[in-house]
């Protein structure tokens, strides 16, 4: 039966990351015994005896052991590989680890079998403190972070970390713990205490909210869950002396607590330029049964279906929406309502600059749609093809959607007439870049239609930066 050695072996040579092994590599003098071993390994069953990690310092053994013990089940040398990959792989998940390599070789000592294998993973461990510097895209929106980390802080993968973001509308500081499951990763939960301090010009708004919050992510079959609790006192306050009196009347502090669920489906080959597959995500908020001044229910949903076409094209199709209900008689807050237009949602309208509104301050809907149609292109005649030309898209796009505030005493059928009213729409062409796997840049000509009084609109160029696009 095989067994996980934790303690540190003499240095060895290591067939590293993309475990180029070959069974000649195993051996050093050609006799007789080790060829006939050579051939035992190439044609035959082998059994892996040991598994031995060096390398370890504050990591718990036991972490380990779920991660690397497929590698007990192989049945071959090719398997022996595949799986001593996939266990390499998972290590570097962990992120606790800087480096990890691999060296397969044949067994030694008395209990060695004929046939068997020893697979030694060689691992360097993060340092215990680690500092971050980085910029980061949100909707249409730049920030500055910085950040300190104690990752693996108590020896099975926890991370404890400081973050501080200073960004163009947005300041932010928070303080979370992350915890995974042992041989589960993607199970873990988040503890956070934060601080963010916002400023939305189009509502001529700035609020500050200082909370706490519980996270739980699992997997169940193909689908993704998050269930969250959060706790919030939120200050709100004019950010002009312009301010309408709407938004004046909303000023003050309030406290939400709410439970939420989000569940979602992804089969995309790419979050950014997906060529294929679609997501949905299904997401429920329910604030003040756990106490607080805000009580509401909130449904939203996304959903994006890709197909390919010829010459490399991508036909996306894309589908958001939303419902907030009161709760109690009270009226919503405009912290909790839905925003709608711009770069990111329908072009060729201002950020945020569809829907109710008051002396020019924008106000948020409780329910809103929105719909896209796109065509990415490759860029004409490819320049750069396989290299940095493949960041680029060329885009043509069709958007539609309406926000508005609903009657909820008018019944479904009103509720929907209301939203077919007043539809916002655009249409044009542009360039998308690619920043990593994340996030993405947009600069298009747009053609706003269906404009109504009081909406602002973008006609002509209009440039995008965010992590979501309709």
């Amino acid at each position: 039966m095989g067994t996980v050695h934790a303690k540190s072996l003499d240095p060895l040579p290591m067939h590293g990351r993309d475990l180029d092994v070959h069974p000649e590599d195993f051996m050093e003098t050609p006799d007789q015994g080790q060829d006939s071993k050579q051939e035992i390994l190439e044609n035959k069953d082998v059994v892996v005896q040991h598994v031995n990690i060096q390398g370890l310092g504050r990591t718990k053994e036991d972490l380990l052991g779920y991660e690397i013990s497929d590698v007990f089940h192989a049945k071959n040398l090719i398997d022996v590989m595949k799986k001593a990959h996939v266990a390499r792989q998972r290590l570097l998940r962990l992120g606790i680890f800087k480096d990890v390599e691999v060296l397969i070789d044949t067994s030694e000592g008395t209990d060695a079998l004929p046939n068997g294998l020893d697979v030694t993973f060689e691992v360097t461990e993060v340092k215990r403190l680690t500092g971050s510097y980085n910029t980061m895209v949100g909707n249409n929106e730049g920030s500055m972070v910085l950040g300190l980390k104690l990752p693996n802080m108590l020896g099975r993968a926890e991370k404890l970390t400081f973050q501080f973001s200073y960004g163009t509308k947005e300041t932010s500081y928070g303080l979370s713990f992350f915890k995974p499951q042992p041989g589960h990763f993607e199970r873990n939960l988040t503890l956070n205490m934060y601080k963010v301090t916002g400023q939305f010009p189009w509502s001529s708004l700035k609020e500050t909210d200082r909370g706490v919050s519980a996270e739980l992510n699992f997997p169940l079959g193909v689908t993704n869950h998050t269930l969250k609790w959060e706790g919030v006192w939120r200050e709100l306050g004019c950010l002009a002396r312009s301010a309408s009196f709407a938004v004046r009347e909303e000023s003050g502090h309030s406290l939400k607590s709410a439970l939420s669920h989000t569940v979602s489906v992804d089969s995309r080959n790419s979050a950014i330029f997906p060529s294929r597959g679609a997501l949905l995500r299904i997401n429920q908020e329910l604030a003040g049964y756990t106490g607080g001044d805000a009580s509401f229910l909130k449904e939203d949903f996304e959903l994006q279906l890709n197909r390919r076409l010829f010459w490399d094209s991508v036909l996306s199709a894309s589908l958001w929406g939303g419902m907030l209900y009161p709760i109690g008689g009270q009226p919503s807050c405009i912290a909790d309502r839905f925003y709608l237009g711009g770069p990111t949602s329908v072009r060729g309208f201002g950020m945020y600059s569809i829907g109710p509104q008051s002396e020019g301050d924008y106000l948020g809907g409780e329910a809103y749609w929105a719909g896209g149609l796109h065509l990415y292109t490759p860029l004409p005649f490819r320049p750069g093809k396989g290299g940095f030309g493949d960041l680029f898209r060329t885009h043509f796009f069709l958007n539609a959607g309406n926000l508005c505030n609903l009657s909820y005493g008018d019944g479904p059928r009103a509720h929907l007439q209301k939203l077919a009213e007043c539809i916002r729409w655009s249409y044009g062409a542009g360039i998308v870049l690619r920043l990593g796997n994340i996030a993405r840049l947009e600069l298009n000509y747009c053609v706003p239609m269906g404009v109504q009084g009081g909406d602002r609109i973008c006609d002509g160029v209009q440039f995008g930066a965010g992590i979501r696009f309709l």
